[in-house]
């Protein structure tokens, strides 16, 4: 095969190994987004499957002498003249060149994305690790053990009551 059809299976392929699947199914959270997922997968695999299997083979030759036969040589040689001047034009990728600068910084900003949230998520699991041991600790904690961690509140409520404010 040769042309368009065979650039575009080969990338199609070559599309199809790069793509993590496993990875980013492990990433997706909610059943209806795994849904989606699969069904995301499937089709993109179809696609592919589809032109591999089409545009991966060239083309059988046409017989020009069985349609002679029936046909006639005239009306044959006139189609095979017709056939032989077509020309198929080479692709030319205009659009790549143009958006390759915009997709890599959009990357580098997913990048840059991915790390806060990556930094966020650690505070949040610090976080919510601290509620919960403040949570099995409650029932017997003490007022000093409590403002021990918070001394923001006892700042607080030292100056409200030296203020005299009691609240209402």
């Amino acid at each position: 095969m040769s042309g368009v059809g065979k650039k575009v299976a080969d990338v199609a392929f070559k599309a199809s190994k790069s793509i993590d699947w496993d990875g980013m199914a492990k990433m997706i959270v909610t059943d209806e987004a795994r849904k989606e997922f699969s069904s995301l997968r499937r089709a993109f695999e179809e696609v592919n499957s589809t032109l591999q299997t089409k545009f991966s083979q060239e083309p059988e030759p046409i017989d020009w002498e069985y349609y002679r036969k029936g046909l006639g040589s005239r009306i044959v040689d006139s189609y095979k003249e017709y056939y032989d001047s077509v020309e198929i034009p080479k692709f030319v990728d205009k659009t790549t060149p143009e958006y390759k600068p915009k997709f890599d910084a959009l990357l580098v900003e997913l990048k840059e994305a991915e790390q806060k949230s990556l930094k966020e998520s650690e505070r949040l699991e610090k976080e919510i690790a601290d509620v919960q041991e403040l949570k099995k600790k409650l029932s017997t904690m003490t007022a000093d053990e409590y403002f021990e961690k918070h001394p923001e509140l006892k700042q607080k409520f030292d100056d409200e009551i030296r203020n005299d404010y009691w609240g209402y």
